[in-house]
């Protein structure tokens, strides 16, 4: 039997970063930005771009946020980046210099290869993609090598945002945006950390409590004509969730274990939107854990480059993981050839591993099956140097075999298993939504709340007024909502890891919110102060996603 016929791999790439534009460099900022195109996008593109040369067709499936579109397509972001890579290729040069005359070549050698490694990013940003990554993804889905699907505006936690008005915002603002970049309309969604929620009697966990029937998120899915979505295994198989950033945090969320619906994660299913059906797409859970896990996860090997261990404050990496349970003083250097080696060893074994999966389910059901390997994709690169590589070879074995698959491909050539009913959670640790609201991170969303309320009231006021300034206002104070309103704010609260920037920047953009609200009460009535003129210009810029944003995406 063909290996094709057995089923297909749905490798799913999901690429996002919060707005940083505007709101501080490094260590927490845009240099988050600048990181990510250097280490992980431009080496993404490079990848297709070799694959196809070489008559490979990647079919990857690859999330862009669109919030990450507006900033990879911002203006600034050209002359941000140039600078970047110029301040990371002297460093690299310094370093070169300061390990030679120590007589450190190896050491030397390796600080070349990082100031070549920026050089060479720079130039094919800037030449071979005409510091345009959106238009080079837009190419390769319009030839038919990748597909691209969508994402909520900035992120929002779907499932614990405090109105369906805000919930069916995010949507639509996220296949709006996927428009106005990619020329058509979305298949697919990434739900932000693939959070789910069914129909039910729902109160808010903060704030002034009330309780009404919400829809499950299919409804406001199928609304939009989005055909398809990502979920964690737990929801469709039952068990104990898999849990995705256990390595970021400290303390131990209590377990949502379910019984869930029994299905196979490795069938296709469906789900009930009044008359339409939405496809579900579930996490493998054998392959994910052999990427994401920390104990036993490719990226943990010993001969990998440590992510953590840098010369100097912000500087470059030049040690291997060696053992993770090292102290950093401990770490030996890291050499590039055998880290080559083994990202081609451990390639072969996910391919051997997948193709057994898929192998295991035809033998016990009768039917092609689906293995769908999700993953951000600032780890292939970013933090995992080697990531890159391993995803190459992945994906030649997989061309080979005719086993890669676009999701749409995928739902194309397998027939639904059933239409089940999902149970409520994410993919965060413990299953449910404890990462992104705890003890530390309920203060975020009761300001959240607070202005999904007040934005309300001050849309359907200025939807009658025929001031200009009036819709200027309400359009930024509809972004600064979208802003307030991602995930990134609370999950880096609980992951401690950026805390303090995390919670300053919910604070900035609920002040500036409040501010704008005062400013549309008084532009309804009169003339702004000539201050409040000025800032406003001042926070435009600053905050600038969405420049089309549409007032009618929280309801007609």
């Amino acid at each position: 039997m063909p290996i094709a016929s057995r089923g297909h791999v749905v490798f799913v790439l999901h690429t996002h970063l919060p707005w940083v534009i505007g709101h501080g460099g490094w260590p927490h900022g845009q240099d988050w930005l600048h990181e990510a195109i250097a280490e992980c996008y431009v080496p993404l593109l490079r990848m297709c771009d070799r694959l196809v040369a070489d008559g490979v067709r990647p079919n990857l499936t690859i999330g862009i946020t669109p919030v990450l579109a507006e900033m990879l397509t911002s203006p600034r972001l050209r002359d941000d980046f140039i600078a970047y890579c110029d301040r990371r290729i002297a460093l690299a040069e310094a370093d070169r210099k300061e390990f030679h005359e120590h007589g450190a070549y190896e050491a030397a050698r390796l600080a070349a290869n990082w100031a070549d490694f920026y050089a060479s990013a720079l130039h094919d940003f800037l030449q071979t993609y005409k510091a345009d990554v959106i238009g080079a993804l837009r190419r390769l889905q319009k030839d038919g090598h990748v597909e691209i699907v969508t994402s909520a505006a900035t992120h929002g936690y779907l499932p614990l945002l405090g109105t369906d008005e805000s919930v069916a915002a995010q949507v639509r603002a996220g296949v709006a945006s996927y428009r106005r970049h990619f020329g058509r309309p979305p298949r697919g969604i990434w739900l932000p950390e693939c959070a789910y929620r069914p129909a039910s009697t729902w109160s808010r966990p903060a704030g002034a409590r009330k309780r009404w029937k919400r829809p499950g998120l299919e409804k406001v899915l199928a609304a939009s004509a989005l055909e398809y979505f990502f979920v964690d295994t737990h929801l469709v198989a039952g068990g104990t969730p898999l849990g995705t950033y256990e390595d970021r945090i400290a303390d131990h969320p209590p377990l949502q274990s379910h019984k869930g619906t029994k299905a196979s994660p490795n069938d296709v299913h469906e789900v009930l939107a009044g008359r339409a059906r939405v496809a579900v797409l579930a996490r493998d859970p054998r392959s994910s854990t052999q990427v994401w896990s920390a104990d036993y996860g490719y990226p943990g090997d010993g001969v990998y480059l440590e992510f953590h261990k840098r010369k100097g404050e912000g500087g470059l990496r030049y040690h291997k993981i060696t053992s993770r349970q090292l102290p950093f003083d401990a770490k030996e250097s890291y050499h590039p050839e055998p880290a080559a080696t083994q990202a081609k060893y451990h390639a072969d074994h996910f391919l051997g591993l997948v193709r057994d999966t898929l192998a295991k389910h035809r033998d016990a059901t009768g039917r092609a099956g689906v293995v769908v390997a999700p993953f951000d994709t600032e780890l292939f690169g970013h933090w995992w140097f080697e990531g890159p590589q391993w995803l190459e070879a992945v994906i030649r074995g997989l061309a080979a075999d005719e086993t890669i698959a676009t999701a749409s491909e995928a739902l194309r050539a397998t027939k639904p298993a059933s239409v089940i009913k999902l149970p409520e959670g994410s993919w965060g640790q413990g299953g449910g939504h404890w990462v992104w609201l705890n003890d530390d991170t309920t203060w975020v969303w009761e300001l959240v709340y607070r202005a999904e309320d007040e934005f309300l009231a001050l849309r359907k006021a200025a939807r009658r007024s025929t001031k200009p300034a009036v819709k200027r206002i309400v359009s930024q104070l509809a972004r600064e909502l979208l802003l307030l309103e991602s995930s990134d704010w609370p999950f880096l609260i609980t992951t401690v890891s950026a805390r303090d920037y995390a919670q300053a920047r919910a604070k900035v953009h609920f002040e500036a919110f409040e501010r704008l609200a005062a400013m549309a009460r008084v532009a309804m009535k009169g003339p702004l102060p000539r201050e409040d003129s000025a800032w406003l210009s001042v926070v435009e810029a600053r905050d600038a996603p969405f420049r089309d944003v549409d007032l009618r995406w929280w309801g007609t």
